[in-house]
């Protein structure tokens, strides 16, 4: 199949690398063309602006929000303009879902299929090809997307029209801020007593606390490594959707509104570019807990 990417940050550029791979003919732009060095050499075409993908079956976007999709798309050299009737976009990023059902709509106007379909898995699962992915579309596109997908994904599911896959990823990113929040608290608290940590996340990994976040990102936050795989930045951007979608649903979320404060409070001190793991500094600045940790 012939398709286009676009967006080779930390997890476009590993899925296209899978999809590449899986023998797809891949025409590759992103805003630093050096990110695409290396593809190319594997056998990507380059081009200089995604209008110059006319001839693609397939266009997949792996952007940070909705205006550089909708760029990409829509703008002077959008791809939107020259994508014949009945191709495919599929989008990856993170979005707010009335601005996928927006793109949908523009799309449609084109006769251009569109299926929302962002990913979770942050940078380790796009190197791993087993992402997990919640799709949003008619069933047409999406089972033409799930073949196309299937090189990067672990897990996915049809989850309902255009704009529900990004209402799903909106709750994943729910559950993995409080998680990676509650996993700091606790490492805070096991950190002040004596206590074998290593022994205590082993034993907890086996009972109900297990989780992939625990797996993860305790290490991370014990290493001190908060390098980005998944930056705050971002993750503020996608509780700020989450915590929308909850209040246009008439639903309380107070433990992300909580989670959100923490991350808008790291962005405060200039650590928006680290981590999410980072989540664990505002934790422990509540405690007066020194910066390294101890």
């Amino acid at each position: 199949m012939k398709i286009g990417f676009i967006g080779l940050g930390v997890m476009g550029g590993p899925m296209a690398g899978h999809l590449l791979r899986a023998g797809h003919d891949l025409t590759v732009h992103t805003r630093s063309q050096e990110k695409a060095d290396e593809l190319v050499a594997a056998g990507a075409v380059w081009v200089d602006a995604p209008r110059d993908m006319s001839d693609v079956d397939v266009v997949i976007t792996m952007l940070p929000d909705s205006p550089e999709v909708e760029e990409v798309l829509f703008g002077e050299d959008g791809a939107s303009g020259s994508l014949p009737a009945g191709s495919l976009v599929i989008d990856c990023s993170t979005i707010a879902p009335e601005a996928a059902t927006r793109i949908g709509a523009r799309l449609a106007e084109r006769g251009v299929l569109f299926v929302d379909a962002p990913v979770s898995g942050g940078e380790t699962g796009a190197i791993g090809g087993n992402l997990a992915v919640m799709l949003g579309g008619e069933s047409r596109a999406v089972e033409l997307a799930l073949q196309v997908l299937e090189p990067v994904a672990a897990a996915a599911a049809h989850v309902g029209p255009v704009g529900s896959g990004q209402l799903v990823k909106a709750a994943n990113q729910m559950i993995v801020a409080g998680n990676i929040a509650l996993v700091g608290e606790a490492l805070s608290l096991l950190g002040r007593a004596e206590v074998d940590v290593p022994a205590a996340l082993e034993v907890l990994g086996g009972g109900l606390a297990s989780s992939r976040v625990l797996e993860t990102k305790a290490s991370k936050m014990l290493e001190r490594d908060f390098a980005p795989g998944f930056r705050i930045d971002l993750h503020y951007k996608d509780l700020r959707i989450a915590l929308a979608a909850a209040d246009q649903a008439g639903i309380a979320a107070p433990v992300t509104g909580v989670v959100a404060q923490l991350v808008v409070a790291l962005r405060a001190a200039g650590e928006g570019g680290e981590d999410h793991a980072a989540l664990i500094k505002a934790v422990e600045r509540l405690s007066a807990i020194p910066a390294d940790g101890h």
